[in-house]
């Protein structure tokens, strides 16, 4: 569905600055059909750039963008037709009714006059904005103006759903309720690129990543591969009945443990070995008279996974 081919975006320095910021450097990317795709990475990691020169809005100073195996440079009109774009921020009019407003967007587009209104009664059901179909913009809240927004991005119904952090300013309901509309979507066929800093939504929706900074892609690829990659070591944590025992210090001096942090109640560690190896460290853990209470896997989050591999830890 999306393909980057060394995609290179060049911003110059203000006058009277020597050199230039790489917002994106020699972006290599395929995205099949059918993907919920995170772009994940800090404030300046290029990623809205990225996004719009997905969309056509930023010409690339190198490399190419193609959307369902249209040439977006090349042929922009056409590429449109399979996108739909909703921007971090958006403009909405006020003035406007819910449906008069899809009912535009669906003209902006041009599609068949004969079509317009049942599409628009059609995502107006979908975005579950019937109660909300008469009333003007300015009464809604954010998360139904989100809806409304990414409403808006598919009345023409794209192949392509591209959102820029869709799930900033909203309360925790409404972003529960923008996690089922895009697994909705998705099952209807949409394929979703989107970028958010709030890991732990991408994790529950994403089928893959990629992990971006400073205009690079540092980790790509499925879900689960990326999770899995370079994970040369477990972490596991273990708590503790009562303080008084220096777990932390007496973990620090076996072979295969490393990081070992005191928490309040335990510690949490790294560990190299295998299964068996890891049996026979908690029974010494046990001999040596810690009051083991409860031990654990830490299983890998996004978050985790993001902080080290931005930190240099794991590339």
């Amino acid at each position: 569905m999306i393909h980057l081919d060394n995609l290179t975006k060049q911003y110059d320095l203000p006058s009277g600055k020597a050199g230039a910021i790489l917002a994106a450097d020699r972006l290599t990317l395929e995205v099949p059909d059918g993907e919920i795709f995170g772009l994940v990475g800090p404030n300046g990691a290029g990623k809205t750039t990225t996004l719009k020169m997905i969309c056509g809005l930023h010409a690339p100073t190198a490399g190419r963008v193609t959307v369902n195996g249209i040439d977006v440079q090349r042929e922009p009109e056409e590429a449109q037709r399979h996108i739909g774009y909703l921007a971090d921020f958006f403009s909405l009019y006020d003035d406007l009714k819910v449906w008069e407003y899809l009912d535009y967007f669906a003209h902006a587009y041009k599609m068949d006059e004969g079509t317009i209104p049942g599409r628009v009664d059609e995502v107006i059901r979908l975005m579950n904005l019937e109660s909300k179909r008469d009333e003007l913009i300015s009464g809604l809240s954010r998360g139904m103006k989100q809806r409304l927004g990414i409403g808006r991005a598919i009345i023409h119904d794209p192949p392509l759903l591209v959102l820029d952090e869709p799930a900033a300013g909203l309360d925790p309901k409404a972003r529960v309720e923008l996690k089922a509309l895009l697994k909705e979507l998705h099952g209807r066929g949409k394929t979703i690129f989107i970028t958010s800093h709030i890991l732990a939504d991408l994790e529950e929706i994403c089928t893959s990543i990629a992990i971006m900074e400073k205009g690079r892609l540092l980790r790509m690829g499925k879900l689960d591969d990326v999770m899995r990659e370079g994970k040369s070591v477990r972490r596991f944590r273990i708590r503790l009945a009562a303080a008084g025992f220096a777990l932390a210090e007496w973990l620090a001096a076996r072979s295969g443990v490393s990081e070992a942090v005191a928490e309040a109640t335990g510690v949490h560690f790294a560990f190299a070995g295998d299964d068996l190896v890891l049996a026979a460290l908690l029974r010494e853990i046990v001999h040596a008279g810690a009051p083991v209470c409860s031990f654990e896997e830490m299983t890998e989050t996004l978050e985790r996974l993001y902080s080290r591999v931005s930190s240099g830890e794991v590339m």
